[in-house]
């Protein structure tokens, strides 16, 4: 199986979400082995003649941070740590995510700032590579001290407790440390802490909703350029002059985008008897294009944090600190999270609103889409579901960022909600690309109502290529069928 050694090198969201999906099993470079060795050393070397209390390490956590903790007890400290704070609810986290919370705490771990032995880290390795996925849940973090409770979760296995999937099933993971030959961890000072603070669970749905999310922004212009022939909409709005007066870098691309996807198009060079299109056709730039924009600036966010150590306290070799910050808080991800679901929530809304005007029995197309209105009901009620979707993602849209709730005896006053961000942007994400499927499944339905006219070479290879899964429809069916598997049709299509 191929390797894939983790060094100091600047890794992007793509690199490292498709590194989570693969087979690929990872390993820490010599240069990353040496510095988590001399920053455990140095730590080490520190608590030897250390007199001054040490939040986390010689201390209690959070409002016990003034409680002194014994030199004989630093490793119980560490153990209860990670057993107290696994407090997880909830559904299950998405194995694929569990994994990408590894990586990433691995990689975390690995800049050599946090004090974990070597082999805390290799055993986090191990399980990775293994197939050896802990159980975690979705709720119980509030983005602040780092993500506690789910990365307890995650973190239970190296001391032998909690559970975890291997080969597809649930088990123990005490009885899957054993076929391994693992034995429980004996944690030293300060590493419980650096394993629950930090970021990764906000972290690793925040690079999944934007990789899926990046994805789905290209697919949206496919489906509103098929949506626009359909209803017969004017391809004026999409002049360049227009957009270089404005110049906004998403709204530009978007109209390129939307001229090069309907080139060619015998629909939309046939004279329109209408002067002006709907907004949700005209405006398809400034919309689309303004959700492009702000996932420019999302990218950088996340990225930055990728390449980031976030745990607490932070240990600094090479300046001779040990300083107890912020780094664990979720803030810099909290914020884009929030803006991801609402740029989301924007380009399903818009969806929404051109599948409405598509089943109105304007320009020529009959009521709801189908030969017989009446005695067919079409499309009526696809519709209604995507109403549905695009008012739960109003909802969603709400954000959680600017919701602050005291915790730890007041010491943790202001945390992010960072936690239910991301949650809530993973679902947001999910039902855009069940939004996208049925506009796409009734602009493909309404375009056949057209021909023999037909749309560019683009869309009629991707139109084509729809109907190999999703039929036009002569009489009414069971449409639920449809829906879905016109959304897993986008979930699998191919962007040249």
């Amino acid at each position: 199986m191929d390797s894939f050694h983790l060094s100091l090198k600047h890794h992007s969201l793509q690199e490292i979400f498709e590194l989570s999906q693969g087979e690929k099993r990872i390993s820490l470079s010599p240069e990353l082995l040496k510095r988590v060795a001399d920053c455990r050393d140095y730590l080490d070397k520190r608590m030897e003649s250390q007199q001054e209390p040490i939040y986390g390490i010689t201390t209690g956590f959070g409002s016990l941070c003034n409680v002194t903790v014994d030199k004989t007890q630093l490793s119980q400290l560490q153990k209860n740590l990670v057993m107290s704070h696994a407090c997880g609810l909830g559904e299950e986290v998405p194995a694929s995510i569990v994994r990408l919370m590894m990586l990433l705490k691995i990689k975390s771990l690995s800049y050599g700032y946090s004090g974990v032995r070597v082999e805390t880290v290799q055993r986090l390795t191990d399980m990775y590579n293994e197939g050896v996925t802990p159980i975690v849940y979705q709720q119980g973090s509030l983005g602040a001290s780092g993500d506690l409770a789910p990365l307890a979760n995650m973190s239970l296995p190296l001391i032998g407790m909690g559970e975890v999937y291997y080969k597809r099933e649930k088990r123990e993971a005490s009885e899957v440390n054993s076929i391994f030959g693992w034995m429980p961890l004996e944690l030293a000072s300060k590493e419980g802490l650096a394993l629950l603070n930090g970021t990764q669970f906000m972290l690793a749905y925040s690079i999944y909703n934007y990789v899926k999310a990046r994805r789905l922004v290209e697919l949206a212009d496919m489906v509103a350029a098929l949506s626009l022939d359909a209803f017969d909409g004017r391809i004026e709005p999409f002049t360049p002059g227009v957009h270089a007066i404005r110049a906004h870098k998403g709204q530009i691309e978007v109209a390129e985008n939307m001229k090069r996807l309907l080139d060619g198009s015998e629909i939309a060079l046939r004279y329109k008897a209408h002067v002006q299109d709907p907004y949700s056709f005209r405006c398809v730039p400034q919309v689309h294009g303004a959700t492009r924009d702000a996932l420019r600036y999302i990218e950088t966010a996340f990225e930055t944090e990728l390449n980031s150590a976030t745990d607490n306290p932070t240990i600094l070799p090479e300046e001779d600190l040990i300083v107890s910050a912020g780094n664990f808080h979720g803030q810099p991800l909290a914020l884009p999270l929030d803006m991801l679901s609402i740029a989301m929530a924007e380009l399903g809304s818009i969806s929404e609103r051109r599948t409405y005007q598509l089943i109105s029995g304007k320009r020529g197309l009959p009521s709801f889409l189908v030969a017989h209105p009446g005695l067919n009901s079409g499309f009526m009620i696809p519709q209604y579901t995507q109403a549905s979707v695009v008012s739960q993602n109003k909802q969603l849209a709400t954000p959680s960022c600017v919701d602050t709730i005291d915790s730890s005896q007041g010491q943790e006053d202001h945390v992010s909600m960072g936690a239910n961000s991301a949650t809530k942007c993973y679902r947001v994400v999910e039902n855009v690309e069940k939004i996208l499927g049925i506009e796409l499944m009734n602009a493909a339905q309404a375009i056949e109502f057209r021909r023999p006219l037909k749309s560019s070479d683009i869309l009629e290879k991707f139109l084509a290529d729809y109907r190999s899964v999703v039929p036009f429809i002569e009489e009414d069916d069971v449409m639920y069928i449809h829906m879905r598997r016109s959304q897993e049709f986008l979930s699998s299509f191919i962007i040249n």
